[in-house]
């Protein structure tokens, strides 16, 4: 994502339209990546509460919270704590949920981050940046536990032959 070229969530306008956000209006955007939907939502005059695991998505939404004056909180969390990160901040009620479920394109397309498969780099794949990463995994893991991951995570049906190799 650049400034000339930015990251466009997809079904936007039908994500937006159907949300009909205006002043007053609390929303929750669970995945908030390069900030698309959430930029939207902003503009429209709600507020937004915004979660993502990705400091980088995290730091670079910096400037759309001084943009929008107050009306966007960044949430460095997963998704599956929003209820009770908001409920902490004495949020219990909200008008809409926004979640764009995946791996986000910033992260295909930054080798350095171990997700892509078109860029060389580390094999990472960390959305938070911390803990172990999948090298790490790999090269601790006995054959059994990287089947496993394969077939539960992956569904690859040769995951035991996979896991060998």
């Amino acid at each position: 994502m650049t400034q000339d070229a930015p990251h466009i969530p997809v079904l936007l306008d039908e994500v937006v339209a159907a949300i009909a956000p205006r002043p007053g209006m609390t929303i929750v955007d669970a995945t908030f990546g390069a900030g698309g939907y959430t930029t939207a939502l902003l503009e429209a005059g709600a507020s937004v509460h915004a979660f993502d695991r990705d400091p980088d998505a995290i730091i670079a939404g910096q400037a759309l919270v001084a943009r929008f004056d107050g009306r966007l909180a960044l949430h460095p969390a997963r998704f599956s704590a929003m209820r009770d990160e908001l409920a902490a901040i004495g949020v219990t009620r909200v008008d809409a949920v926004v979640m764009d479920i995946g791996v986000s394109s910033m992260q295909l397309d930054q080798g350095e981050r171990g997700f892509a498969f078109m860029h060389d780099g580390p094999l990472d794949m960390r959305m938070s940046q911390q803990g172990e990463s999948a090298a790490d995994f790999l090269n601790t893991a006995d054959e059994e536990a990287i089947a496993n991951v394969l077939y539960n995570y992956g569904e690859e049906r040769q995951s035991r032959r996979v896991a060998r190799a």
